[in-house]
């Protein structure tokens, strides 16, 4: 797989008439390369592929990158990087311009002399977003491992319990599942606070007669599941069940309509308009969904100002949702898998409305 996707890069880069490409981006590295470690740099021309990195992962790094020469770099690594590329004859370097920060482009200027240096943005990053099969199975994975966890967690939601309780347990869960771990700063989010949309999870204790929402995934060999379900503690009043219906029937709406071929303006509004006909359109101002993968975010979008393509192999979640502030928020997000003639649902969980 590393071999192809080397393959691929290196086609990319010949079409843009670019000699050689420093990947700086963790995300980035561990794609092209295999290797999991975090701290390296990668160097891609035509004919050479090396993998700088500390004499931490050095073995490490020989062992998941079997098509990069591994090499030592130095105290200071833009050092480093400079010498080596010099030896392999490179007079244009392209780097990864939006991941670079402000000191590391400063030293590579200062280390490059008499070396164009070419900013370009999300080479690797378009690469990423048609999976192959071993990722497929990661993020299949990661979405059971997901929904298994929140199975698991339901019952435990009451009165009286903290967020910051919730997010533990389904963490735990999440691990004892299978997981490498559960992604970072889980949203568990009560009551008015559900109104946020990153609500990450808090000291307040849940109540009675609110909304709870979770938005929570599973990491798998690096890949991400991304799902958040809303149950409700109490009952629900008929305002409070429109709010929650006119949610699922947008989330079930985009699952129906999405297809290859369609931009991420015709993705978002599939939900969106769903929503804005029930009239919450102005409670709903994040965009419809994102590519999940190595990272919880990627470049892949389903916005009002995406016009990403989807084709299969796109795997992306489907999130709408409405937040009326001070007051409740809903939020229903599946994680789906663009084939040829739609999409496949990956995360199971129920979404019809769970009181407790």
């Amino acid at each position: 797989m590393m071999n192809a996707r080397l393959s691929r890069l290196r086609s990319v880069l010949k079409e843009r008439r670019l000699e050689a490409l420093l990947i700086t981006h963790g995300p980035n590295r561990q794609y092209i390369t295999g290797f999991t470690g975090t701290s390296g740099y990668a160097v891609v021309t035509g004919e050479h592929a090396l993998l700088l990195t500390d004499f931490r992962y050095l073995s490490q790094a020989a062992e998941q990158s079997a098509s990069f020469k591994v090499e030592r770099h130095g105290d200071q690594p833009f050092t480093s990087i400079a010498e080596h590329v010099r030896k392999l004859g490179v007079r244009e370097l392209a780097v990864e311009a939006n991941r670079l920060s402000l000191a590391q482009a400063g030293l590579l200027k200062e280390n490059l002399t008499g070396m164009v240096c070419v900013p370009t943005e999300e080479i690797v990053e378009k690469l990423r977003n048609v999976k192959d099969e071993t990722e497929i199975m990661s993020l299949r994975e990661a979405a059971r491992i997901a929904d298994e966890a929140f199975f698991q967690i339901v019952p435990l939601i009451r009165p009286g319990t903290t967020e910051r309780r919730i997010a533990a347990e389904l963490e735990y869960r999440i691990r004892l599942l299978g997981a490498e771990c559960g992604w970072p700063g889980f949203i568990v989010a009560s009551g008015h606070r559900s109104a946020l949309p990153h609500g990450v999870a808090s000291g307040k204790e849940i109540g009675h007669d609110e909304f709870v929402t979770l938005d929570f995934g599973a990491i798998v060999n690096g890949y991400m599941s991304d799902v958040t379900r809303t149950v409700f503690v109490g009952k629900p009043d008929a305002g409070q069940r429109e709010i929650y219906e006119a949610v699922l029937a947008a989330n079930e709406e985009a699952i129906r309509g999405l297809r290859p071929g369609m931009d991420g303006k015709q993705g978002d509004a599939l939900g969106r308009d769903v929503i804005a006909a029930r009239g919450y359109g102005q409670y709903f101002g994040h965009g419809l969904g994102h590519g999940i993968g190595l990272e919880i975010h990627e470049q892949l979008r389903l916005s009002r100002q995406s016009d990403s393509v989807l084709e299969p192999g796109n795997v992306l979640t489907v999130e709408p949702g409405i937040y009326i502030p001070n007051m409740q928020g809903v939020r229903i997000e599946d994680d789906v898998l663009v084939t040829p003639h739609g999409v496949e649902v990956l995360t199971t969980s129920p979404k019809a409305l769970i009181a407790l």
